[in-house]
């Protein structure tokens, strides 16, 4: 009988299992004492599943869930309801949550280990048709353990929140299930429905070109252009390309590349800030005209001091009362670039002693003399600072909502005034001023999205190039074979809050690109990573060819070459065998799989007693048969006519779940993160299938192994040395990797 007790000042709840006792974490806001009956076979939990019904259109009441204990799901249901009324009063209440997963979990520690807050995810749950390997929250609505004569009730918020240690939050007022939380929408949702900008959504994607995109630009990406879609209206693509020095047109085509490859596509051309650095200098001459600016020429380390801090205000710059005739004349000569960089500036003028630090005088122009800039070239030696040229430039593209991340939110204040001083003077046609909206950025387990980090792993020579399919980048998944689809997906269930600390858990991206690659995949081959040479003693007839139907419409036979000598995988084969294992061993019988049952009678070892080969006998019988019940069934390759290939083998970039946490994040960069398998072999059939990859690059489950994509660009430099071809794994079959502290 496993037992839930529930108290008010219990944060620990003990479960009772077969007679054990295990400290399940839960956080109660008001709770009655409640027990629930239902059977279990084991104390440890091991996993905590989802399931659903085939109706897609389904109310979620009803809908069945489970909780496993070892090996027994124990039944129960959601409900829309919030709480049950329990005695005299009501149990709402939430707890901290599991990620389902059906092969993780070897003891209750590691599960919780994987905790994510999964808020408001009901209604996309109850889509799903099939037994998924997804996030499960226990927050949600009802859980009824045993017969259901009692219900645990569960608060369902709107919002969604990951974290591996982020508290639910309590407060919820509609008992109405929902998609998954998206505030950002429902303010767009709300705006529309009041015809605010004529009932027009526009919005935009802003990137600075000074990099590659990595998954958390992904994640505006998706918001940005996911609600012009849906509301029907338009999403620029602008580059915000105010600083040449850190820009090169290499970062504004990987930029649109990627872009298009996540599956969007912006409202006529790409545009850019320096489309409108005419305007903006116009604009910039009238605030000096109206004693709104002025150009200073104090040092940087003097600016900093007169800067103030947070909790102290600033001081004026002896430049600011200069004249304003003085102030137009020297913002001329920066024009003219007869002025050096650094020498002068262009501030605003509102107040040193704002509360906010960015309102303090801040900059509008600086010289920056080299290099020359990607588009412009040198034809302007002064560059609008980037708090000047973005909400301006939004305004002017006529943009109703302005997305940006938390980081921008004390910036907010200052575009707002920017923009309404440029409009009080006739400079826009828009009859409202865009508004900034901020939500949290992407923050996950084992990477780092700092570009300023991610080029010193570049730089630094820890990966290949920005495309490093270890990286976080959105080039480096393209190349690691990621589906854009799984991205999406994660971008759609991980909703968008206002919470600054939530931690996405690392094996979430890897279930939505494990999910995706099994809907999208249609090739299926035999490879043979890590090759041990059998000779099959007893068949002495000439080579023979097998072949097999490939699952995937339009795909050509598997032809799987079968003779004396093949290859199977060192894993698949224990000299001497561990309890369990039921694959090739001395006197054990094996499947290969399309063809027959093999006996392992003999092993051959070098002069280092490593084993080199195995000798075997086959059944001539057993082709096209069923193997017997403890007999497995084994991948392989003909030792000579199977197709050699070279196979990266990728892991965590870093050991730690927050590298960004330690003081030199490179210290714990995974030395193992890649492995190079040269010698593998795989079915000849991989030469038909990448023939039909001209448009993309062959994706194919590598039966047992995983799911792998040809690295087109090293497959063509290999081939032009006479090598073989390159194939990345994208991921495994299973989640199957544990920090080095575990192996």
């Amino acid at each position: 009988v496993a037992q839930l007790k529930l108290g008010r000042d219990h944060s620990m709840v003990p479960c009772r299992c077969g007679g054990g006792e295990q400290q399940v974490q839960l956080r109660p806001f008001h709770c009655e004492k409640l027990s629930c009956g239902a059977k279990a076979a084991d104390s440890r939990l091991r996993s905590v599943w989802i399931r659903s019904g085939t109706d897609r259109s389904a109310q979620m009441h009803g809908q069945p869930i489970g909780i496993k204990l070892g090996g027994c799901i124990l039944s129960a249901a959601f409900s829309s309801t919030l709480s049950r009324r329990l005695g005299s009063g009501f149990a709402t209440w939430s707890c901290t949550p599991v990620v389902a997963a059906r092969s993780w979990g070897t003891s209750q520690r590691q599960t919780a280990n994987h905790a994510m807050a999964s808020h408001g995810s009901a209604a996309n749950m109850a889509r799903e048709s099939r037994w998924t390997r997804s996030v499960v929250s226990t927050l949600g609505a009802a859980l009824c353990l045993g017969g259901g004569s009692r219900n645990l009730r569960f608060q369902l918020p709107r919002s969604r929140v990951l974290a591996s240690q982020a508290t639910p939050k309590s407060g919820a007022a509609d008992a109405e299930v929902t998609e998954v939380g998206n505030f950002v929408e429902s303010l767009v949702r709300a705006d529309v429905e009041a015809g605010k900008y004529g009932a027009r959504v526009r919005t935009r994607f802003p990137p600075e070109p000074n990099g590659y995109l990595h998954i958390g630009h992904a994640k505006s990406i998706c918001l940005n252009f996911g609600i012009a879609h849906k509301f029907g209206g338009s999403c620029n693509l602008r580059f915000d390309d105010t600083n040449p020095a850190s820009e090169k047109q290499e970062y504004i085509d990987s930029i649109q590349e990627d872009v298009r490859w996540l599956g969007f596509e912006w409202d006529g051309e790409a545009r850019y800030a320096s489309d409108y650095f005419d305007k903006l200098y116009s604009w910039a001459k009238v605030f000096i005209e109206r004693d709104w600016a002025y150009v200073d020429e104090l040092s940087a380390e003097e600016l900093s001091q007169y800067r103030g801090t947070l909790t102290s205000p600033g001081k004026d710059s002896p430049f600011r009362n200069r004249p304003v005739a003085e102030s137009l004349l020297i913002f001329e000569r920066m024009r003219a670039g007869e002025v050096k960089q650094g020498a002068a500036i262009l501030r605003a003028k509102i107040g040193m002693d704002n509360r906010n630090v960015i309102m303090r005088d801040p900059v509008m122009y600086r010289v920056i003399e080299h290099p020359p800039h990607p588009r412009t070239k040198s034809e302007w030696p002064v560059y609008p600072s980037y708090d000047w040229a973005h909400g301006l430039s939004d305004a002017i593209e006529e943009v109703t909502h302005s997305v940006c991340t938390l980081e921008f939110n004390a910036h907010n204040e200052l575009y707002d005034w920017f923009n309404e001083r440029v409009l009080s003077v006739g400079g826009f046609t828009c009859a409202a001023l865009p508004r900034q909206h901020e939500f949290a950025r992407l923050e996950m387990t084992y990477i780092v999205v700092s570009k300023r980090k991610l080029r010193r792993l570049v730089e630094g020579g820890f990966v290949d190039a920005w495309d490093d399919p270890r990286l976080p980048t959105l080039s480096g998944m393209r190349r690691r074979g990621y589906p854009p689809s799984a991205l999406r997906r994660l971008c759609e269930l991980i909703g968008v809050t206002k919470v600054p600390s939530a931690f996405i858990q690392y094996e979430l991206l890897e279930a939505c690109v494990r999910d995706s690659c099994k809907e999208e995949t249609q090739a299926k081959l035999l490879c043979v990573l890590r090759p041990l040479r059998v000779v099959i003693t007893n068949y002495d007839a000439a080579d023979q060819v097998l072949e097999v139907a490939q699952e995937g419409e339009g795909l050509p036979a598997r032809r799987l070459p079968f003779g004396r000598e093949i290859v199977i995988d060192r894993e698949d084969f224990m000299e001497v065998p561990e309890q369990g294992f039921k694959r090739l061993a001395p006197g054990m019988t094996a499947k290969l799989r399309f063809a027959y049952t093999i006996t392992c009678d003999e092993v051959i070892h070098d002069d280092h007693g490593e084993v080199i080969e195995l000798r075997c006998s086959y059944d001539l019988a057993s082709l096209g048969q069923r193997p017997p019940k403890q007999v497995a069934v084994i991948h392989w390759a003909h030792a000579t006519s199977s197709v050699p290939v070279r196979v990266r083998l990728y892991e965590r970039l870093f050991t730690t779940p927050r590298p960004e946490e330690e003081d030199d994040f490179l210290t714990v960069v995974n030395p193992e993160s890649v492995e190079v398998l040269e010698d593998a072999r795989c079915e000849p059939s991989v030469v038909d299938l990448v023939g039909l990859g001209a448009e993309a690059p062959l994706r194919a489950q590598f039966e047992r192994c995983g799911y792998f994509v040809l690295d087109k660009p090293d497959s063509d430099k290999s081939a032009q040395a006479g090598g073989p071809l390159v194939f990345n794994r994208t991921v495994t079959l299973n989640e199957s990797w544990k920090p080095q502290s575990r192996r």
